[in-house]
């Protein structure tokens, strides 16, 4: 058992931190209050390779692996949680499902301007009456000629106003009323809506919106095969699960750096509050979950890299590491004191950014159920979420 990362990995690693720390950690207080970085970043991003970091390089790819990708976003998630979000919904439910379930020529096509960050990809399947329940769906997909006439609308849509990609799910089996009648479209953002920008509690740099489309899409436009796509889209989450732990692990790693680093200098009762044991005991605490969170993190997009089952380490990565952020980062406040309740230090900022871990790409409520079913072998039989 190795637990070494290959020379290869760590030289991308590096790279996305030495990024991260000169062009994304200085503006991440900014962007908090601006509501939104500057499209130019993802720019950038495109130019290192690291908006496309696990696609292969004949699809425009820098051509590294699963794990790569995982380090790349703890890194940029430890300076802003929206950067890494952005990139981790562009990759994993975008990006790679249409490398996976597309055909050539969609892949082709739709993949290269993802992975060179010439578009952002986005994941649709969300709907304002189906959220755990995705099954549940109601935007439609009905036959139109050569293609299909896609309508309805779609909420918490992560990248839909940076224009690009939209992988979107749509019933095309009306007469089916489950998971079972959906189906997956490659759709551009020029064919949706934007209804709405939502103002959120953290993640304030990235952007959200519900959508709506309307609008007649082609045939080559479908997904795999017709009222399969639910399976893409939980396929999707299996992965995407991976990078909202490594993105938890890399807000709870900032906000450890800030209350180690604040301990060792601030003085009280003439020491360093570091000497209390109080003090000793919380970021002990901290570093011992960081770390099991990042085990956790790291074994599941392993198993992903060799192509072996990983829908339990995913949710098991998944549920701990967001559990361990929202609690590690409000410890860090308490490190901090009156001063880590204020805009001052940005340890506010990372307990706002850990919160949302604990409910997107599934809820630690389905994570949960998604363990128990893997463990007591219920998966085939249970109902969709």
């Amino acid at each position: 058992m190795d637990f070494d990362l290959t020379a290869e990995q760590r030289e991308i690693q590096t790279l996305a931190r030495e990024f991260a720390n000169a062009e994304i950690e200085p503006h991440a207080s900014e962007w908090d209050r601006a509501h939104g970085f500057p499209r130019e970043l993802l720019a950038k991003l495109g130019d290192l390779g690291l908006m496309g970091v696990c696609v292969p390089e004949e699809y425009g790819g820098a051509g590294a692996d699963f794990v790569s990708y995982v380090l790349v976003l703890e890194e940029l998630s430890r300076a802003d949680a929206g950067v890494g979000v952005t990139v981790a919904v562009h990759t994993s439910a975008c990006t790679l499902p249409l490398l996976q379930f597309g055909t050539e020529e969609q892949r082709a096509r739709f993949v290269p301007p993802l992975a060179r960050g010439e578009g952002v990809g986005c994941f649709a399947l969300t709907e304002p009456g189906a959220g755990s329940d995705a099954g549940a769906l109601v935007t439609r997909a009905d036959a139109d000629g050569d293609g299909w006439h896609v309508s309805g609308a779609k909420q918490w849509i992560t990248n839909a106003a940076f224009g690009g990609t939209v992988l979107l799910f749509a019933r095309t089996d009306a007469e089916t009323k489950s998971a079972r009648g959906v189906s997956a479209f490659i759709v551009d953002t020029d064919q949706i809506t934007i209804t709405r920008t939502e103002e959120k509690l953290g993640l304030n740099s990235s952007v959200t919106n519900d959508i709506a489309i309307d609008t007649h899409i082609d045939g080559d436009r479908l997904i795999g095969d017709q009222n399969h796509g639910f399976r893409i889209a939980m396929a999707t989450l299996d992965g995407g699960r991976i990078g909202i732990a490594a993105q938890a692990v890399g807000i709870a790693q900032a906000a450890y750096d800030v209350a180690r680093r604040y301990a060792k200098e601030r003085e009280a009762f003439g020491h360093p509050i570091a000497d209390f044991q109080a003090i000793q005991h919380k970021l002990a605490n901290m570093s011992m979950e960081i770390d099991a969170a990042r085990l956790l993190t790291l074994r599941a997009a392993w198993l992903k890299k060799e192509g072996r089952p990983h829908t339990e380490a995913g949710a098991k990565a998944k549920l701990f590491a967001s559990e361990m952020a929202r609690r590690q980062t409000s410890e860090a406040i308490q490190v901090l004191g009156g001063y880590g309740y204020t805009k001052e230090f940005p340890v506010e900022r990372y307990y706002r950014d850990a919160k949302i871990t604990e409910i997107y790409e599934g809820t630690s409520e389905i994570q949960r159920l998604v363990i128990a079913r893997e463990i007591l072998g219920q998966r085939a039989n249970a109902p969709a979420t």
